[in-house]
C-alpha cells in the first residue's frame, strides 16, 4: 500500500543505455493551449498554460499505461507542528471527491496496480491499467479531480490518521530504522531532511485539519504538479485528453512558498547511541553531500558503489571476511538540496561494536591514504550503469523513477547523471571522497571534540536552466512489439519440448523494449526418503552456489554477471535470469557453470553460517517473526526430519552451528542434476538456439538420486489462540490460519478465490473497509487463500498489524466480519465489481515478463497449458453470490481457525481493570 520513502537509495535509478537510434519525435501538431518544452530519448515534455507539465514515455510494446502524478512538494515543505502532514495528506486524497468519492473502488473494477509514496522533496501518485483510450481517460479525469476537489475532511482524518499512526508504529518496531532517523536528525540541525518522512506521532495525532486543507490548496495546483504517462497510447490522443482534463483548472494567483534554511556547515563529528529492546547490533556512519544535481554527485554515487558492493567492495572485505561483521549496507540520498550518503554493518551480539565501528570509519576516511584504484572504479561505473541500462526496458518503473529527478529539479538529471558516471575520472572520485568523508563531516555514535575542525563546505545547487540549456541526451531506445496478453495469444505463441536429457522446456519469443529477456530454470531432485534431515545442509548448498567455480570466484562471478547486463538469483530450487538477446547464450554458460561446478570455498561457508545466524538471531524479538514461525508449526507439525518441518529459531541455530561443509557438497554430489528440471524463458530469443544450448549444457547433468514430489499432506489441526509478549515493540501482529482440504481444480476453487478477494483480497474487501478504513485499527490487513495443483492442501490465512493496545477491538473485529460474511453472503454489486477487477488483475499480470515466465515454468510440472486459465477465468465469470457463499459455507469452518498475536502487550494487561 501507500509507503513513506525513508530508507535505502537516493533513487532507484533504472534506466536502459541503448543504441537504437529510432528516436521518438516531438508531435508536430498539438493542441494550440500545450506548448512543446523539450525531447530527450524518448522522452518528451509539454506544458499548459495553467502551468502543469506533461511527459510523455511510449511503449507499443506493453498493453498498459501508467499515469503518475508528481508534486513538487513532500515532508521538506512542512513547517513547525506538521511533521508527516505531506504524508498524511498523500493517504487524504484515496479519500475520494464528488465525482469519484471511493477512489480505491474505482481502481479496484480497472483492475489498475495503484500506489502512492511521499518523500522529502515530492509526492506522487500513480496507477498501472489494461491500455485502452477509455481506461487512460478515466485515469487522467480522476487525477485532475483529485488534484483539486478532493474531501479532506475532518471525518476522513479522524480514520486515516489511526492508520497512518499504526504505519508510524510498525517502522518503531525496526531498530535500523530507528536508528536511521536519529542519525539523520543528528546530522541535520535545522534542515527538514533531519526529519522523518513519517513525521512524529504528536503531530500526526494533532494536527487541525485546516492546515491539512490549507497545505493542500497550496501545494495541490497545476503549476506545481507534472503528468507522466507512460505505455502503450496514441500520443495525439492522450494529450488531448490531457488537454480536456487538466486545461480547465485556472492557473492559481498565489505564490509558490519556498523553503529557504540552509543546513550549516558541520564543525565536529556527532554521535547517536540507541537502546531499545533487540538481537543484532549496527555499526552505522553517515556523511553529509552535495545536491543530486551538483557535478559532483557522479562521483559519489560510484564512491559508494565502490565501498558497499559485495563481494567485491571495500567494506564486505574489511567487515565479513575478517568476521568483524555478519554483513554490511550502504546507500546515498540524492536529493535536490544536499543530501547525504549512509554506510553500516550488522553485528551478531558476541561481535565487537567498537572495533567493527572503527573499522567501519578506516575504510571509508582511509581513502586519502588507501586511493580508489582504477580496476574499482571501472567496475563500480559497470555496475552502474548496467543498473542504469536494465529499467529503460521496463517503461513502469522508468515513470516512477522519473519522479525522483523530477523532484530534483529537472527530469533530465537522470540522463546527465549516467552521462556524468560515463565520464566521471580517477581524480574527481578522489577528490570527492578526500572533501566529504572526513571526520568532521560524520555523524556516527560518539561525540569527540577536535582542537583542529576540518569542515567539509557543501556547494550550493547549480544553476540548472543554464547547466542544461543545450543538453540533448543519447538517441531513443526501440520499442519492443505490441503483445496481447490474453491466455490464447500466449498459447499460440507457446514452443514446447522436452530434451533427450530430460529438461521440459515453454519459450515464449516476442520482441521486448531493450531487447530483454527473462527466463527461470526449476530443478526437481530427491525423494521424501533422501531429503530426510537434509534441509539445513541441502539449503545452504543452493546459498552458496553463487560463492565461487572452479574457474570463478565470487567476485569474479559477479563481475562477470554484470559484465553480461544479467541479473541471476541462484538457490536450492533453481536460477532466474535477467538479461538481453546479445548476451542469453553467455549467460546460460555461466549459469550451468554456477550449477555443475561449485567449489564451495571454505572462508564462504564460514561467512554464509555467520550471517544466517544473525538473520536467525534477529528474529527472537521481532512480532511477525515470531508469529509466523508458531502459526507455521502448528499448521504443518511434520516430524523434524521431514523436509517440510518447520524448526524454532533455537533449532536453527543449532541445526547451522552444526553443520559441516561436507554435508553442504554431499547434497549436491548426490542429489542434484537437470533430469527432471523446467525451463521457461519470455522475451527476445532465438528458440532454435537456446535449445541447443540448454542441450548442450545440461542433457549430461545427470540426477544421481530419481525424483518423486514430496506430497503436502492435509492435517486436521485443533485451533488455538496464543498471546506472544515481544518488550518494547510500538507494532503488534496478528496472523490467523487454518489448512484446507482442497485441490485448485476443485469445482469450488474459483468461487473460494472470488470470495477470499472480497473478504480480504483487495483494497475494496470487507476486512480492509472495516479495518483500515472506518476504524482506522491497521494499516495493513488481508486474508489470503490457496490450493495445491497437485495435493488435496489448501490454506487459509489472515494477517494484520495494529497498535498492542487495539489488541480486543482488531481481533472481535475480524471475527465479526468472518461471521457477516457467512451469515449474509456477497451483494450482487459486489460480486460483479470483484470479478470484474480480479480478472483484470490478471491479465495486468500476464503482460508482466517476470510474472509469466513463472508462471510458465510452473505449467510445465503441472503439465498445464494456458487452456487452464481459459477454463479457470470462466469459472470466474459465471458467479453468482450464491455460488460463492456455499462454497464458503461447505469449505471455511472459521471456528477452526489458529490465531496468533505478537506484540508488546504488558501495558494493555497493566492497565486492565478487573471487575
Amino acid at each position: 500500500m501507500r509507503q513513506y520513502l525513508i530508507t535505502f537509495t537516493a533513487f532507484i535509478i533504472a534506466l536502459i543505455f541503448f543504441k537504437n537510434v529510432n528516436a521518438q519525435l516531438p508531435l508536430t501538431e498539438v493542441p494550440s493551449s500545450l506548448t512543446h518544452v523539450t525531447s530527450v530519448e524518448g522522452i518528451s515534455e509539454y506544458q499548459l498554460e495553467n502551468g502543469l507539465r506533461i511527459l510523455l514515455v511510449p511503449d507499443n510494446s506493453l498493453d498498459s499505461i501508467t499515469v503518475n502524478v508528481v508534486y513538487l512538494v513532500g515532508s521538506r515543505n512542512e513547517g513547525y507542528g506538521e511533521a508527516g502532514m505531506a504524508h498524511l495528506l498523500e493517504h487524504l486524497l484515496f479519500k475520494g471527491t464528488a465525482q469519484f468519492p471511493d477512489i480505491k473502488n474505482e481502481f479496484t473494477k480497472r483492475g489498475a496496480r495503484w500506489n502512492g509514496t511521499t518523500s522529502y522533496d515530492r509526492t506522487n501518485y500513480f496507477e498501472t491499467f489494461t491500455a485502452s483510450n477509455d481506461n487512460l481517460d478515466w485515469a487522467l479525469r480522476l487525477e485532475a479531480d483529485r488534484m483539486v476537489n478532493s474531501r479532506v475532511a475532518k471525518s476522513d482524518l479522524d480514520s486515516e490518521m489511526t492508520v497512518v499512526r499504526n504505519e508510524f508504529e510498525a517502522g518503531e518496531n525496526s531498530p535500523f530504522s530507528v536508528l536511521f532517523e536519529r542519525m539523520t536528525s543528528t546530522a541535520y540541525t535545522w534542515h527538514n531532511y533531519g526529519r522523518a518522512i513519517i513525521g512524529s506521532r504528536s503531530d500526526i495525532e494533532n494536527v487541525p485539519i485546516e492546515r491539512l486543507q490549507a497545505f493542500y490548496r497550496h501545494y495541490y495546483q497545476p503549476d506545481n504538479a507534472v503528468l507522466v504517462i507512460a505505455g502503450k497510447f496514441e500520443e495525439a490522443e492522450a494529450l488531448k485528453m490531457a488537454v480536456r482534463h487538466f486545461g480547465p483548472l485556472p492557473r492559481p494567483v498565489r505564490h509558490l512558498q519556498e523553503t529557504y534554511t540552509i543546513e550549516p556547515t558541520q564543525d565536529g563529528e556527532r554521535m547517536v547511541k540507541l537502546r531499545r529492546v533487540g538481537d543484532s547490533q549496527i555499526a552505522a556512519t553517515l556523511y553529509r553531500v552535495p545536491s543530486g544535481a551538483h557535478p559532483e554527485y557522479a562521483a559519489l554515487d560510484l564512491l559508494v558503489t565502490i565501498l558497499k558492493q559485495v563481494p567485491g567492495g571495500r567494506l564486505h572485505k574489511s567487515l565479513v571476511e575478517t568476521k568483524l561483521a555478519t554483513s554490511i549496507m550502504g546507500f546515498d540520498r540524492q536529493l535536490r538540496e544536499p543530501g547525504y550518503v549512509f554506510f553500516g554493518a550488522n553485528l551478531r551480539p558476541d561481535m565487537s561494536l567498537e572495533t567493527a565501528r572503527d573499522t567501519l570509519i578506516d575504510t571509508i576516511e582511509s581513502l586519502s591514504t588507501q586511493p580508489i584504484t582504477l580496476d574499482e572504479l571501472e567496475r563500480a561505473r559497470i555496475r552502474l550503469l548496467n543498473n542504469i541500462e536494465q529499467l529503460l526496458s521496463d517503461t513502469r518503473r522508468l515513470a516512477i523513477t522519473l519522479t525522483e529527478f523530477i523532484a530534483m529539479g529537472d527530469w533530465r538529471l537522470l540522463f546527465l547523471h549516467r552521462d556524468r558516471i560515463k565520464q566521471t575520472t580517477l581524480e574527481e572520485v578522489q577528490r570527492a571522497a578526500n572533501s566529504y568523508f572526513k571526520p568532521s563531516n560524520r555523524t556516527v555514535g560518539l561525540f569527540i571534540p577536535t582542537t583542529a575542525p576540518d569542515r567539509a563546505e557543501i556547494p550550493a545547487p547549480p544553476d540548472l536552466a543554464r547547466m542544461l540549456a543545450d543538453y540533448r541526451g543519447d538517441p531513443s531506445i526501440s520499442t519492443g512489439e505490441a503483445f496481447d496478453p490474453t491466455p490464447e495469444n500466449i498459447e499460440a505463441k507457446i514452443i514446447r519440448t522436452t530434451l533427450p536429457g530430460g529438461m521440459k522446456l515453454a519459450m515464449l519469443p516476442k520482441k521486448t523494449r531493450g531487447s530483454t529477456v527473462v527466463a527461470s530454470l526449476v530443478l526437481h531432485w530427491g525423494d521424501e526418503e533422501s531429503k530426510q534431515n537434509k534441509a539445513t545442509a541441502c539449503n545452504i548448498t543452493g546459498a552458496m552456489l553463487m560463492r565461487g567455480t572452479q574457474k570463478h570466484t565470487r567476485e569474479q562471478l559477479r563481475d562477470a554477471f554484470d559484465k553480461l547486463r544479467a541479473q541471476v538469483n541462484v538457490s536450492v530450487e533453481g536460477v532466474s535470469i535477467e538479461t538481453v538477446r546479445e548476451h542469453l547464450p553467455d549467460t546460460l554458460r555461466l549459469v550451468a557453470e554456477v550449477l555443475r561446478e561449485p567449489t564451495f570455498p571454505v572462508d564462504e561457508f564460514e561467512q554464509l553460517k555467520l550471517a544466517m545466524l544473525s538473520s536467525i538471531e534477529s528474529k527472537r524479538s521481532e512480532p511477525s517473526a515470531q508469529a509466523s514461525l508458531l502459526l507455521d508449526r502448528h499448521l504443518a507439525p511434520y516430524p523434524s526430519s521431514h523436509w517440510h518441518y518447520t524448526p524454532t529459531l533455537e533449532e536453527r541455530i543449532e541445526l547451522i552451528n552444526a553443520l559441516t561443509l561436507e554435508e553442504v557438497k554431499q547434497c549436491h554430489n548426490d542429489l542434484f542434476g537437470a533430469s527432471d528440471s523446467a525451463f521457461s524463458i519470455v522475451g527476445d530469443f532465438d528458440p532454435k538456439e537456446t535449445q541447443q544450448r540448454l542441450q548442450q549444457l545440461f542433457d549430461d547433468w545427470k540426477s544421481p538420486y530419481p525424483y518423486q514430489r514430496i506430497p503436502m499432506i492435509y492435517q486436521e489441526i485443533e485451533p488455538i489462540n496464543r498471546e506472544i509478549d515481544t518488550p518494547d515493540k510500538a507494532n503488534a501482529v496478528l496472523q490467523a490460519g487454518m489448512n484446507l482440504k482442497l485441490r485448485d481444480d476443485h469445482p469450488d476453487y474459483a468461487a473460494l478465490i472470488v470470495g477470499n478477494y472480497l473478504l480480504g483480497g483487495s483494497a475494496d474487501s470487507r476486512l480492509w473497509r472495516r479495518i483500515r478504513e472506518q476504524e482506522g485499527l491497521s494499516y495493513n490487513v488481508a486474508s489470503t487463500l490457496s490450493a495445491s495443483a497437485f495435493d488435496m492442501h489448501g490454506e487459509f490465512n489472515i494477517y494484520a498489524i495494529y497498535a498492542p493496545e487495539n489488541l480486543t477491538r482488531i481481533e472481535s473485529a475480524i471475527k465479526e466480519e468472518l461471521a457477516r460474511v457467512m451469515k449474509e453472503g456477497y451483494t450482487l454489486e459486489e460480486v460483479e465489481t470483484a470479478k470484474a477487477g480480479y480478472l483484470q488483475a490478471r491479465r495486468v499480470a500476464r503482460g508482466q515478463d517476470k510474472a509469466l515466465v513463472e508462471r510458465l515454468v510452473s505449467y510445465l510440472e503441472r503439465n498445464r497449458t494456458m487452456q487452464w486459465d481459459i477454463e479457470f477465468e470462466a469459472k470466474i465469470a459465471a458467479l453468482t453470490p450464491e455460488s460463492i457463499l456455499a462454497a464458503m459455507r461447505k469449505h471455511l469452518d472459521f471456528n477452526k481457525l489458529t490465531i496468533i498475536k505478537a506484540g508488546d502487550f504488558t501495558k494493555t494487561k497493566t492497565n486492565t481493570v478487573s471487575p
